[in-house]
C-alpha cells in the first residue's frame, strides 16, 4: 500500500511526467483581458477589500468554478480575484463572467495537460504594472518553473500590490528550494510602498512561515484543511496548502472575515479560500 501511494503520489506530483517548457522570459508571455462595456459597475470604492483565492485545477471545469465563485456570498463580488492552474482561455472566460480585468502568466507548459499552466489576477477593478516574477528551482522530472502573476489593484485611491502565486507540490521541490522561493517573492514585495497581498496555492503550511518572518501577516494560519484529495479511492484530508498573507492590510473586525467554501461544485481539488481586510497602518517591521 505504501508502494501504491507513494507512486500515485508522484505521478500527481508531476515527477513521472516527460519535460515541461518554462517561460523564463520576466516579460512574458502575458495575456490581459478588460472588462467589456456591458460589465456591472464595479462597487464604491470604499469599506473592506473582499479576497479570494482559487486553485482550479489544470482550468478544467471553469463552468462548475463559476457556479462557486457567482453562487457562495463569502465569495461573490470579490475586489481581489487570484486564480491558480489557469490557462488563457480559462482566465478570459472567468474574467467575461464575472465583470472582471484579468492579467494572466503562464510559468509554461504543463506536461500532464499539453497547455499553458500558471497564475492570474483578477479584479472589477484597473490593474496596473502587471509582471511576473519567475521563481528559482525547476521541479524535479519536469523541470518546470514556476512564475508568480503580480499587479497592481488600484481601487479608487487605494493601491494593493497582489501576488497570485502556485508554489510545486511537496516532492517535486525540497523544503530548502521552497523557502528559497518564498525569500525570492518577500524580497521582491518589500520594493513595494502600497500594501501587498500574496495569495495562493504554496502546496505547504509549514514552510509558509518563511514570509512571516519576512513580516507578512499570515492570515490563514488556522484556517485548516483547503483540499479535498483523494489517492487510489482513499481521501487525504488535513490539509492546509492554500493562504493568504498581507502587509499593510488586516482583517476587518466584526463579522466572520476569513474563510474556505467547503463545496466547490467538484470543480477542483482545492476549495477557495477568502477574506475581508482593511487597511493596517501599523509600522512595517
Amino acid at each position: 500500500m505504501i508502494r501504491r501511494l507513494a507512486a500515485a503520489l508522484l505521478a500527481a506530483s508531476g515527477l513521472a511526467c516527460a519535460s515541461a517548457t518554462s517561460y523564463l522570459d520576466p516579460g512574458g508571455p502575458l495575456h490581459e483581458f478588460r472588462r467589456g462595456p456591458e460589465a456591472p459597475a464595479a462597487k464604491a470604492a470604499s469599506g473592506p477589500l473582499r479576497v479570494v483565492s482559487f486553485n482550479i485545477a489544470y482550468a478544467v471545469h471553469i463552468e462548475r468554478a463559476l457556479e462557486v465563485l457567482q453562487g457562495s456570498e463569502p465569495v461573490r463580488d470579490p475586489d481581489v480575484l487570484a486564480l491558480q492552474e489557469m490557462d488563457a482561455p480559462g482566465t478570459e472566460r472567468m474574467a467575461k463572467a464575472l465583470g472582471m480585468n484579468a492579467v494572466y502568466f503562464p510559468s509554461g507548459v504543463h506536461p500532464k495537460h499539453k497547455r499553458d499552466f500558471g497564475c492570474a489576477v483578477l479584479s472589477p477593478w484597473p490593474l496596473a504594472e502587471a509582471r511576473k516574477l519567475v521563481l528559482p528551482h525547476g521541479a524535479r522530472g519536469s523541470g518546470l518553473r514556476r512564475a508568480a502573476a503580480v499587479a497592481t489593484v488600484v481601487r479608487g485611491a487605494q493601491r494593493i500590490r497582489v501576488y497570485s502565486v502556485h508554489l510545486p507540490s511537496p516532492l517535486a521541490i525540497s523544503g530548502g528550494s521552497r523557502r528559497e522561493q518564498l525569500r525570492v517573492l518577500a524580497s521582491d514585495a518589500a520594493a513595494s510602498a502600497d500594501p501587498v497581498l500574496i495569495a495562493g496555492d504554496f502546496n505547504s503550511h509549514g514552510k509558509v512561515a518563511e514570509l512571516e518572518r519576512a513580516g507578512f501577516a499570515w492570515l490563514t494560519r488556522e484556517l485548516g484543511d483547503t483540499t479535498r484529495f483523494r489517492l487510489l479511492g482513499i481521501p487525504i484530508t488535513g490539509l492546509s496548502y492554500d493562504h493568504l498573507l498581507a502587509r499593510g492590510l488586516r482583517l476587518a473586525p466584526g463579522a466572520p472575515a476569513l474563510g474556505v467554501v467547503a463545496d466547490n461544485h467538484d470543480a477542483s481539488d482545492h476549495l477557495p479560500i477568502w477574506a475581508v481586510l482593511e487597511p493596517d497602518d501599523s509600522p512595517r517591521r
